[in-house]
């Protein structure tokens, strides 16, 4: 009996481990984690199903979503499942990650990399653990702007003078769910989702679809289809091209204009503080009428070697960047990104009350792999060049008004929220009320 026991005993411990191993093994669901505070703390979903071919389940596959960023999900490139081991890429935003299951299957360890490499560990969501992923209180409507176009368009309702919110660079409307409830009591609030990103229309990632006064369009037209008489717009990041697109063509249409650390040279350029982008912008501009019959005369030939030695002098300055660095460098965006990247313009002329708030230096954490040398040799190249963009904005618009943060995280309405805030407030007061 003893042995029989024993028989029975052993059994049972194999089969609670194959079981354990078979829920392992059968990841369907979402699992949920959250970042670093070093990494801003977001949170981060997957969902995990097995793809079908003719009704017959085959390999796995995985939706990777940014919550505190944006609503919609990108499907994951690679994702593969060999006893407790799990990986997965997204190849357009650069992330990996490689975990290892807990043995009861409700845990995921591991390391997630987006050029930098920090630990992370998903837990499997149930109905009582699972983020709402839409939880604040807003109305949602799409509102076109262009033939086969809508926009995403938030309404956190409120009470004062129309205030606008565009994002910045790979974020939908979604990213000043928080934020946005802050303004309520002061103002009207509303928020755009650019095309291409979240649940807007994505039209083919060409310039043509997302130069800069292109997605200075779609905001007005916004404007207009929500009748809001000249609203304040705010901007964060690539955000500022749009803010500078509308303040320089269509000063009439808003009341003023806030740049979240967005007023780089795409949102204002002057020659002492130029930009890599802009430059080849200029030169490609430049290739092209060649290539479209343009007349080779002396003038065209000046302009075009002053374009060339602009450019080279922004690689080498590039070159000596990348030098302070260690290998992976920092990722080129997706075809969207460089789309919009490619189509920015040069804006000098922008006669619109403008509040700009810089974080300058910039909190930079562990973005970048380098010596701690270095990272200081960054830090302090990035304070002089924030400081000469921000002191540049200043004298050449006289209408701007800058405020500058020490060490703020880019995203500075998340980092310094009270500052943000402040300086919001006090600006708009300032403006005449229609």
């Amino acid at each position: 009996m003893k042995r029989l026991a024993l028989r029975l005993l052993a059994l049972f411990t194999i089969t609670l481990s194959a079981a354990s191993q078979l829920h392992a093994q059968n990841p369907v669901g979402s699992w949920q984690a959250t970042l670093p505070a070093e990494s801003q703390g977001l949170r981060i979903m997957l969902k995990i199903d097995k793809s079908e071919t003719n009704g017959t389940a085959g390999s796995w596959k995985g939706t990777l979503y940014s919550i505190d960023q944006a609503r919609k999900g990108y499907p994951t490139t690679t994702l593969t499942i060999t006893g407790a081991l799990i990986k997965f890429t997204v190849d357009d935003y650069h992330v990996s990650y490689e975990g290892t299951f807990s043995p009861d299957g409700n845990s995921i360890t591991g390391i997630f990399t987006q050029g930098k490499s920090v630990p992370l560990t998903f837990d499997r969501a149930t109905e009582a653990t699972a983020w709402p992923t839409d939880s604040t209180p807003h109305k949602v409507q799409f509102i076109p702007v262009e033939a086969d176009v809508k926009l995403e368009v938030l309404d956190w309702g409120g009470t004062g003078r129309p205030l606008v919110l565009l994002s910045g660079l790979g974020n939908d409307a979604h990213v000043y769910d928080k934020f946005a409830l802050k303004l309520t009591p002061n103002y009207h609030v509303y928020g755009i989702t650019r095309r291409g990103f979240g649940a807007s229309s994505a039209p083919p990632p060409t310039v043509v679809n997302y130069n800069a006064d292109r997605l200075g369009d779609d905001v007005l037209a916004v404007i207009s289809a929500l009748n809001l008489n000249r609203p304040i717009v705010v901007g964060h990041s690539i955000a500022g091209e749009e803010l500078s697109s509308i303040g320089s063509r269509h000063p009439e249409k808003v009341a003023g204009l806030i740049y979240l650390d967005a007023a780089f040279p795409y949102a204002y350029y002057n020659h002492a503080n130029t930009d890599p982008i802009l430059d080849m912008v200029d030169v490609r501009t430049q290739i092209d009428a060649l290539q479209a019959g343009a007349v080779l005369e002396p003038k065209f030939v000046d302009n075009m070697l002053t374009s060339v030695a602009q450019l080279e002098k922004d690689m080498q300055k590039t070159r000596d960047d990348l030098a302070k660095m260690q290998p992976p460098y920092p990722p080129p965006p997706p075809a969207l990104g460089l789309a919009i990247l490619f189509g920015v313009q040069k804006y000098t002329q922008i006669p619109t009350p403008i509040l700009s708030i810089v974080a300058c230096p910039h909190d930079f954490g562990d973005d970048f792999h380098a010596t701690p040398e270095g990272k200081a040799a960054i830090v302090k190249e990035d304070e002089a060049r924030c400081t000469a963009q921000a002191d540049a904005f200043q004298s050449g618009i006289p209408s701007a008004h800058v405020v500058r943060l020490r060490n703020a995280d880019h995203y500075v309405f998340r980092s310094n929220e009270a500052d943000t805030l402040r300086e919001m407030n006090a600006f708009i007061a300032t403006l005449p009320k229609d």
